[in-house]
């Protein structure tokens, strides 16, 4: 079933933050703990920064799709389903009937409203938006209704360094921009070059 509420969609797609789950190269650097601050850390600081704010309403699709009360006021729960991350992102594409969409991951700390605002606003006269990220992938993904259609993340090899590549290329023959590269921070490398996040102990 579609939804249909409103005309501007961001969806902040994540696995829900728990020690020893996910961030399992970032782990293997710091730690299960440091990993989990970090992650916790992270979606907090979007959610904050991006959830009821602007012309949008925001989502969070958070895997598992359970415990959603500690959503409340922040964004309204999204369920990501099964399948791969190309059959859960195009399962959440085609959930909004009209309008654009724009889905980002929660591993980007740097994101901030007004380059949520610009992916909207570039929709108006493209069909999709990518904002690249520093590995080879990217941090945001935006799409008007035609770009749906055509299943833009069917085949793509995913934590690759082709995964913006193989995004675009089915993309090909659409209208996409592009915003300003970001650090998708996977480990401690890219962690270290990420400098407005912090992860605090607790």
């Amino acid at each position: 079933m579609s939804v249909r509420s409103g005309s501007r969609h961001l969806v902040i797609v994540a696995r829900r933050p728990a020690i020893g789950v996910g961030k399992r190269r970032l782990a293997a650097d710091v730690g299960d703990v440091e990993a989990w601050r970090f992650q916790r850390t992270c979606l907090d600081l979007l959610l904050a920064s991006l959830g009821g704010r602007g012309p949008w309403r925001t989502w969070a699709a958070v895997t598992p799709d359970r415990q959603t009360a500690w959503l409340a006021g922040r964004a309204t729960p999204l369920p990501q389903g099964g399948g791969d991350l190309g059959q859960r992102l195009e399962r959440l594409a085609a959930r909004f009937a009209a309008g654009a969409v724009v889905i980002i991951g929660s591993d980007t700390p740097t994101v901030r409203p007004a380059d949520i605002a610009a992916a909207f606003r570039v929709l108006r006269s493209h069909d999709a938006v990518v904002g690249p990220a520093v590995d080879g992938g990217y941090w945001l993904i935006g799409l008007r209704r035609r770009a749906m259609v055509r299943g833009p993340f069917r085949g793509v090899r995913w934590s690759s360094p082709e995964t913006l590549a193989d995004t675009l290329a089915r993309l090909g023959g659409l209208r996409v921009a592009s915003l300003r590269t970001l650090e998708d921070v996977d480990d401690l490398a890219s962690l270290r070059r990420v400098t407005r996040c912090r992860t605090p102990s607790v």
